[in-house]
């Protein structure tokens, strides 16, 4: 097989019908619009709804930008790792104690100061925080996301960023 030789299947394509050639012809006069009015007449605007206020006017003009993608964390900082008893602090760790809520990415950050050696486990930890742990003795370890796949799922409604 060529690329000369290649074509739609039988039947599969159909012309266009050509309407509005005279009288004579079955698409001819009105031309399948009826009569008068501004559907026959051709004077629609585009994007004109009946006299409902247009989705380009309803929609919202103001600036900005809403990532439907964005990641939040539930920050945890310093000071509230230092108050736990626990030496080895996970995010089950931190729901028990009230600190954090069910099913939310932590990330630790650097409020306060860190006077013992602890293991933190969390999805995100500042790079200060990072530093103060581990100047304290302990360790970090990074969790993978709580979603599946690259990016989180979108949050919002079916006019989010449009």
């Amino acid at each position: 097989m060529r690329v000369d030789e290649l074509a739609p299947a039988p039947g599969s394509s159909k012309r266009r019908k050509r309407v509005g050639r005279g009288i004579g012809g079955k698409g001819g006069k009105t031309a399948g619009r009826g009569t008068k009015g501004q559907y026959a007449r051709n004077t629609v605007a585009r994007g004109f709804e009946g006299g409902q206020m247009p989705l380009k006017q309803r929609v919202p003009k103001l600036k900005g930008f809403n990532n439907p993608f964005r990641v939040e964390y539930s920050a945890i900082n310093l000071d509230s790792i230092n108050a736990l008893s626990e030496t080895e602090i996970t995010p089950e760790v931190l729901v028990a104690r009230g600190v954090a809520r069910k099913g939310r990415a932590i990330k630790v950050l650097a409020r306060g100061q860190i006077t013992r050696p602890v293991k933190v486990s969390a999805h995100a930890v500042s790079k200060a925080a990072e530093a103060a742990i581990t100047a304290a003795g302990g360790s970090v370890t990074i969790l993978p996301p709580t979603f599946r796949g690259v990016r989180p799922p979108a949050k919002g409604n079916q006019f989010t960023n449009r």
